[in-house]
């Protein structure tokens, strides 16, 4: 028996089916960031930290009605928590509820980490400064660092060296048009 050659398409690749991608990351979106840390502080060592929230700050949080420049981490009986971090309340947000913004939160973080971290905070000059709140796996995130103060001259060095970046991507700019 013959066979009759016909014409065959090449083999394709099979199209991803929609909500099945194989190598994706979980996606991490930011919800509010602490510029002025990086202004104030050198950071040492960054940890990522869970947080007790309560169901209308997690609204309010994907409504990105917070603030965390006023922000700081604190230690109480071997724990941590966030303090001056403000979320806004909804205004849709329900009558039996009494929503305090301003209310301290508390970090979640392993045992061993929060021991390292006490260790480190009570030396001179060191201090837990939150760093920006964002979305992990559908769960709020606080990054923290153990941070050092600048003084008044490194400040003004940070100031130079983003001017100076800046006229360099300006410069490009121009050069590129």
């Amino acid at each position: 028996m013959a066979k009759t050659s016909s014409p065959v398409a090449p083999p394709t690749k099979p199209k991803p089916q929609a909500g099945k991608a194989k190598d994706a990351k979980p996606i991490q979106t930011r919800i509010a960031d602490n510029k002025k840390a990086a202004y104030n502080y050198f950071f040492e060592e960054r940890f990522e930290c869970g947080m007790v929230l309560e169901g209308w700050e997690v609204k309010s949080l994907r409504e990105g009605k917070v603030q965390l420049t006023d922000g700081y981490v604190v230690i109480r009986n071997s724990e941590l928590f966030l303090i001056g971090c403000q979320i806004n309340p909804m205004h849709t947000a329900s009558t039996h509820v009494n929503p305090d913004n301003i209310r301290t939160k508390k970090l979640l973080l392993h045992r061993e980490q929060i021991d390292k971290l006490i260790v480190k905070a009570e030396q001179k000059g060191y201090t837990l400064v939150p760093l920006n709140l964002h979305w992990k796996g559908g769960k709020v995130k606080c990054e923290i660092a153990l941070a050092k103060g600048k003084a008044e001259h490194d400040k003004r060095d940070t100031i130079k060296d983003r001017e100076g970046k800046r006229e360099v991507e300006r410069a490009m700019k121009t050069r590129n048009k």
